[in-house]
C-alpha cells in the first residue's frame, strides 16, 4: 500500500500496545516513515525545528513498534508501540493528560495517579543503577545486593501483616508502600521491567475469564 505524502506530512497516532491508551500524535515525512519501518522505532518529523527526530534519542523513551496501520484515505498511520518511559515531554505517560471540562477549561488530572507514581518511583530506582547518588538508600541496597534486598522485602511484608493485624489502615497504607518501594528495588535488581509484571496480570486476566473449568487456570488467578 502507497500511503500520501503528496502534502509533505501525514499524521501518526501512537498507542501502548498492551494497554490501547493513546499516547501522542506526531507527524511523519517519507523519510520518518523508512526510518521506522528500517529500525522498528519509532521516528518523526519536527515541524518546529524542521528536522526528524528518534522517539527516545535524549531520554531513551523509546517506542518499540509492534504494529502499523493506514487509514482509508492512506494519509494518517495508527501505530501500535511498547513503549520504554513515558511519552510525553512533561514526564507523563501520554501526551493527552488534561481533561476538558464543559466549560472549555483543561485540569491536568494525568493518568490515574497511582500509574503514574509507580512508573516514576520505578524509573528513578532503574536511574540509581546507572547513575548512583550519594548516601542514596536505594545505592545502599544496590551495593549490597539481593541478600540484603531479599531481607528487606521479607521485613516490610511481615511489617505490612502486623500492620493488618493490628486492624490500623494508616499502618497498613505506610507499610505497604515501603513493601512496594522495596519490591521495585528487587524487580530492578533481577533486570525485571515493571510493564513485564503488568503484562502477566493482564495475561492471568485474560485467562481467567476463558477458563472453561481448566483447574490450573483457575487457580493461577
Amino acid at each position: 500500500m502507497k500511503l500520501d505524502f503528496s502534502k509533505g506530512l501525514i499524521p501518526a497516532i501512537v498507542v501502548d500496545d498492551s494497554t490501547g491508551d493513546v499516547l501522542m500524535l506526531a507527524y511523519m515525512n517519507e523519510e520518518a516513515y523508512r526510518k521506522t519501518l528500517e529500525t522498528k522505532e519509532t521516528w518523526f518529523y519536527s515541524r518546529s525545528r524542521e528536522t526528524l527526530w528518534h522517539k527516545g534519542e535524549t531520554s531513551s523513551n523509546t517506542q518499540k513498534v509492534k504494529s502499523i496501520q493506514a487509514d482509508c484515505d492512506a494519509d494518517t498511520l495508527l501505530l501500535r508501540v511498547d513503549p520504554s518511559g513515558p511519552a510525553c515531554h512533561t514526564g507523563e505517560r501520554t501526551c493527552f493528560y488534561r481533561t476538558i471540562d464543559e466549560n472549555g477549561k483543561a485540569a491536568e488530572t494525568g493518568m490515574p495517579s497511582n500509574k503514574r507514581i509507580f512508573d516514576l518511583l520505578m524509573e528513578e530506582i532503574e536511574s540509581r543503577k546507572t547513575e548512583p547518588v550519594e548516601n542514596s538508600y536505594t545505592n545502599y541496597l544496590f551495593d549490597k545486593g539481593i541478600d540484603k534486598i531479599a531481607k528487606k522485602f521479607i521485613e516490610e511484608a511481615g511489617e505490612v501483616i502486623i500492620a493488618a493485624k493490628n486492624n490500623s489502615k494508616e499502618e497498613i497504607v505506610f507499610e505497604t508502600a515501603d513493601l512496594l518501594f522495596h519490591t521495585f528495588v528487587l524487580l530492578a535488581s533481577q533486570n525485571v521491567k515493571l510493564e513485564e509484571v503488568e503484562q502477566e496480570l493482564r495475561n492471568r486476566s485474560a485467562k481467567k475469564g476463558n477458563s472453561k473449568g481448566d483447574r490450573k487456570k483457575i487457580e493461577k488467578w
